[in-house]
């Protein structure tokens, strides 16, 4: 095991913490590695939402280029991040088990949401949920790593602020005002890690292969099957879920309108020895139930 793993990373503190778990399990196997943190487009720019920046995998680009470029050798990312697309000559080398999917609200005490409150989130499914839910409300948009949005909620006269409860656990910042929002369908992948390796790198692959966990994998690709058929990516509001109970997998996926207004949904439930294509099949069943006009209508939006 002579050749040093260099793994690429974004340099907020989450990523770090991804990369460094990563590091530490690679390393109780045995492999020596090395951390090389970046500055990704959607961590510089922050004056713009995401989905009009209209790079794909724009958390995610700067590390491809980096790993088809000889510059690190593996890239550890928030899987949620990811495009459902792979660069060519990238590929998945492993999905570490999955922390919570939920989302939450932290917030600056007791709060009567029937009356008109400010929300900040940067995420369309966010937005869109929470509008279904309090069509009344005031959505701001929030960019920016984890801490950057706590310090913004905490400067501004916000009621509060959406974020993934695993992330702020992670690194250890989840405020004692917070509600979890178990009714919100979660991002695809959302509070998974994946290592992406050059195809071509058997060493690399075998290392990382070590650190699967299958359950999450399973779950995760079904979710991301779901929104890749949806061609959803940053730019529609999606959510999908995906949970194994002891051999059955149970799943729910949704598409919004972007006011929150039109909500069409999909669940079942299937063994998870046949569970080939679930994604898939479901992603189908809802555009057949409308959501093929709602996507054609939500991208015009979005493009304009």
């Amino acid at each position: 095991m002579t050749k040093v793993i260099r793994i690429g990373t974004r340099d907020s503190e989450l990523a770090l913490w991804q990369a460094k778990t990563v590091q530490s399990q690679l390393e109780s196997y045995g492999y020596t590695t090395t951390l090389v943190p970046v500055k990704s487009t959607g961590d510089l720019v922050l004056d713009k939402p995401l989905y009009e920046l209209g790079i794909t995998g724009i958390f995610t680009k700067t590390l491809d280029v980096a790993m088809l470029n000889g510059t690190v050798d593996i890239a550890v990312h928030s899987m949620k991040d990811v495009p459902t697309a792979l660069p060519i000559g990238i590929v998945q080398a492993a999905v570490l088990e999955r922390a919570e999917t939920v989302d939450v609200l932290v917030h600056k005490g007791a709060t009567d949401y029937h009356k008109k409150c400010t929300i900040a989130t940067g995420s369309l499914r966010r937005k869109a949920q929470w509008l279904n839910k309090y069509p009344n409300h005031i959505i701001t948009d929030l960019r920016g790593n984890v801490n950057t949005r706590l310090q913004k909620l905490a400067d501004n006269n916000w009621t509060g602020a959406i974020f993934a409860k695993a992330g702020l656990e992670r690194i250890q910042v989840l405020p004692e005002n917070y509600q979890t929002l178990d009714w919100m369908i979660p991002a695809p992948a959302q509070g998974a890690m994946v290592i992406v390796a050059l195809e071509n790198d058997e060493f690399c692959k075998t290392a990382c292969a070590k650190l699967n966990h299958e359950p999450s994998a399973l779950c995760t690709h079904i979710e991301r099957e779901f929104l890749r058929v949806l061609e959803g990516g940053c730019t529609a509001p999606i959510g999908a879920l995906a949970t194994i109970e002891e051999d059955a997998i149970y799943f729910n996926g949704v598409l919004f309108s972007l006011d929150g207004q039109v909500k069409i949904e999909v669940s079942r439930s299937i063994s998870v020895n046949h569970s080939e294509g679930l994604g898939t099949d479901c992603a189908l069943e809802l555009l057949d139930n409308g959501g093929r006009g709602l996507m054609k209508e939500i991208k015009g939006q979005i493009h304009k």
